[in-house]
């Protein structure tokens, strides 16, 4: 039996699945290949849960951790109206190829529209081909705003506790 839902993390169930799932994406080739640091395991469930623009789904195989997506609420200027972030999408390998990621989506999709966001959005790896026929299938593609200027890229810049803010200046 298959079961999705919106998690409550205040739940010891869905924060240890969180973290489970979490866990087996880090340590997939598709996402780090190495297990999530201690401080994470112990604290990405309260850190979501303080999160209002979190959202948080899970589905259950049997009543076991199958599948996961964090979104993250942000917003469209363009649109000025609220946009949902698909942040992370993870199907245990024991449970692809059942059409989890296309039921967790959907759940995606109907937080969505209950907050009136004009848009899913997510990211996904260049060589990830699987995810992205998946997400194909399910409406999403390339973004771009202008097709002369390409489609927009994904990049980071990662903080540490020493980068100082460029804004400062000197006299």
């Amino acid at each position: 039996m298959i079961q999705v839902v919106q998690a409550d993390l205040s739940l010891p169930a869905h924060a240890k699945a969180l973290v489970q799932l979490m866990d087996a994406y880090a340590l997939d080739p598709m996402g780090s290949g190495q297990g999530l640091p201690d401080y994470v395991l112990a604290n990405l469930p309260s850190e979501l849960a303080k999160r209002k623009s979190a959202h948080v789904i899970l589905a259950f195989v049997d009543a076991e951790p199958a599948g996961l997506v964090v979104c993250l609420e942000g917003f469209s200027t363009f649109a000025c109206k609220p946009l949902l972030n698909i942040h992370d999408v993870i199907v245990a390998s024991p449970y692809r190829g059942r059409g989890l990621s296309k039921l967790l989506l959907h759940k995606a999709e109907e937080i969505a529209f209950d907050l009136g966001c004009c848009k899913l959005t997510l990211e996904v790896l260049e060589g990830n081909y699987v995810a992205q026929a998946a997400y194909r299938a399910f409406g999403f593609s390339g973004y771009e705003l202008n097709p002369q200027m390409g489609k927009a890229l994904f990049w980071e810049k990662k903080l540490t506790q020493v980068t100082e803010p460029a804004h400062s200046l000197s006299n």
